[in-house]
This record gives C-alpha cells, sequence and structure tokens, in this order.
C-alpha cells in the first residue's frame, strides 16, 4: 500500500509560479520508483506533465511545459515536486502525483495516483 498526498496548488495569474508537493508513504513504497505528474482539465485529455526516474537519467516533460517546468525529487523523503514558472491559462488543472515503475506512470497504468490538487491560473 502507497499513499500518495500531493500539496501546493491554488490560484495564480498568469507568468506567475507555483510548486506542487507529492509526499509518497507506505511500507511497501520503495524510492527505487518513478514518479511523476498527470493534469487532468475538464474537458480535455489527460495529459502526462512531466515523468522522473530514481536516479534522474530519464526525465520527460510534455512539449507544452518545456522550458517552464521542472520535476525534481528527494529520494530521502519519498517527496517529488513540480516547479511551474511563466503559468498559462491552458495549465488550469487538477495535477495528480504517480509512483510506480516507469512505464506504469509514463501509461497512467499504476493503481497509486493521489488525490490531487488544483491548479487555477487567471489571465
Amino acid at each position: 500500500q502507497v499513499q500518495l498526498v500531493e500539496s501546493g496548488g491554488g490560484l495564480v495569474q498568469a507568468g506567475g509560479s507555483l510548486r506542487l508537493t507529492c509526499a509518497a508513504s507506505g511500507r511497501t513504497f520503495s524510492s527505487y520508483y518513478t514518479m511523476g505528474w498527470f493534469r487532468q482539465a475538464p474537458g480535455k485529455q489527460r495529459e502526462l506533465v512531466a515523468i522522473r526516474d530514481y536516479s534522474g537519467g530519464t526525465t520527460n516533460y510534455a512539449d507544452s511545459v518545456k522550458g517552464r517546468f521542472t520535476i525534481s525529487r528527494d529520494n530521502a523523503k519519498n517527496t517529488v515536486y513540480l516547479q511551474m514558472n511563466s503559468l498559462k491559462s491552458e495549465d488550469t488543472a487538477v495535477y495528480y502525483c504517480l509512483v510506480g515503475t516507469y512505464s506504469q506512470v509514463r501509461t497512467g497504468a499504476t493503481d497509486y495516483w493521489g488525490q490531487g490538487t488544483q491548479v487555477t491560473v487567471s489571465s
């Protein structure tokens, strides 16, 4: 069993910044898991925003956020972050943290999703 708790969402003006945090816990959690972020907006397709493996050797971003968002993790604390800069109105969505193997996180095919945190960007 793995529990994921996201925080850091809120309302921000376009051009502003937010940092999302996801803390993972559970007796079966492995620090070697890949961690990542999906987002979902009403009426839009679910989108993988960012993904990072344990070592950082494999890191990828959606084209829409490259150069603006940065995923990082603190393996000692089993925590992943998403630094979001130069926010745009189209970034408005619920952001979800995921953990699992790289392939599980890339496709969303994992049982370990957080409850989500709302990010709203006003123009």
